[in-house]
């Protein structure tokens, strides 16, 4: 992984991580033309992949001092309210800290600090 989770599809679709820490691991992803779904809100699969990505980096930075990565293993994504403008901004905490899977919990969040979606992610840990 590269550092802060940059590089491939999230380059491409914009994310931009801002802290991996598992108490309170924060991301953001700039809404434009390249995320929004035909009726010009965000697409929920930007949504998932900015919850992903933040608790995939977070949990590899508390990993990879011991040879590890990881990875999503399984997504769960209710969409509350949508963005059309402005950030995603996206809020995890740590729920589990295992051997072989971390499990997180995403609040993503309007630019007016409104709820917008809940992710529940679990992230394998394997070594690399």
């Amino acid at each position: 992984m590269q550092s802060g989770g940059q590089g491939g599809f999230n380059q491409l679709i914009g994310v931009e991580t801002l802290d991996p820490n598992p108490a309170g691991a924060h991301a953001r992803l700039a809404v434009g033309e390249h995320v929004l779904q035909p009726f010009g809100i965000v697409h929920g699969g930007a949504i998932s992949t900015l919850a992903e990505t933040l608790t995939s980096w977070a949990t590899w930075e508390a990993v990879r001092d011991d040879g590890m990565l990881a990875f999503g293993q399984s997504s769960q994504a209710s969409f509350l309210r949508p963005i059309s403008g402005g950030h995603v901004n996206a809020t995890a905490v740590a729920r589990h800290r295992g051997r072989t899977t971390w499990v997180w919990d995403c609040e993503v969040t309007d630019d007016e600090g409104r709820l917008c979606a809940l992710v529940r992610m679990t992230i394998a840990v394997r070594p690399a």
